[in-house]
């Protein structure tokens, strides 16, 4: 689990640029709020080897997935707290659940300044998911 604004950060799948390396099918985690973006824990090591690897080939495109084992990426998905499939939506709302969760944790704590990074992080979050909704509706 990893942690930013005061939360959890997502997990996803994402391609990443190295130099002028593209990494397709990173397991990453990733902040809705701030986009800070980090490669997983548990993939990092072959994340860096591999790039160090197309570098020096000079390979535009390279595969993660092609270069870790699937037992990996389970513990990767397990070890988040969400998981970006397909369902932005859902990922959303466990993100304002758990920062809620955390707001009440803060105010009993008197943390004012934890307040306020929660607060933002929920305006940003509700933003997003209300933004999410209206593109589904045009789409419907």
């Amino acid at each position: 689990m990893s942690f930013c604004c005061g939360a959890t950060m997502i997990g996803t799948v994402g391609t990443l640029r190295q130099g002028s390396t593209l990494v397709h099918n990173v397991p990453l985690y990733y902040c809705p709020v701030c986009h800070q973006v980090e490669v997983h824990p548990t993939v990092k090591d072959e994340f860096e080897l591999l790039v160090e690897y197309a570098q020096e080939d000079n390979a535009r495109e390279v595969n993660l997935k092609d270069y870790i084992d699937e037992e990996m990426v389970a513990e990767w998905k397990e070890n988040c707290t969400s998981f970006q499939d397909d369902n932005p939506e859902e990922v959303l709302r466990e993100q304002i659940d758990m920062a809620l969760d955390l707001l009440g944790v803060a105010k009993q704590l008197k943390d004012d300044q934890w307040v306020s990074d929660l607060k933002r992080r929920l305006q940003v979050l509700s933003s997003r998911l209300t933004k999410l909704k209206k593109k589904q509706a045009e789409n419907n």
